[in-house]
């Protein structure tokens, strides 16, 4: 079994950090109109959720290549003569 890359092991913070960046530049854009903070945290927050949701189910949609087929059809027969 081969191990994950640095790409494959950062995506998920790479998503995170996405995320959060939407979120806040939401958060600053709503606390200069409003000079509410309440309503900036809630803004940030509920950008930063829907953007993190939207961008998993996109990666989830998006087709494996060739490799990526031929490294799930590996793990499929190595896991299944453990058992």
């Amino acid at each position: 079994m081969s191990t994950p890359t640095l790409r494959d092991r950062m995506k998920p913070v790479e998503l995170l950090l996405v995320s959060a960046a939407l979120g806040l530049f939401t958060g600053v854009v709503v606390l200069m109109s409003s000079r509410d903070l309440i309503l900036s945290s809630i803004s940030f927050g509920a950008v930063f959720i829907v953007c993190l949701v939207s961008m998993a189910m996109f990666v989830l949609a998006i087709k494996p290549n060739k490799k990526e087929l031929l490294d799930i059809e590996e793990q499929d027969h190595s896991g299944s003569s453990a058992h």
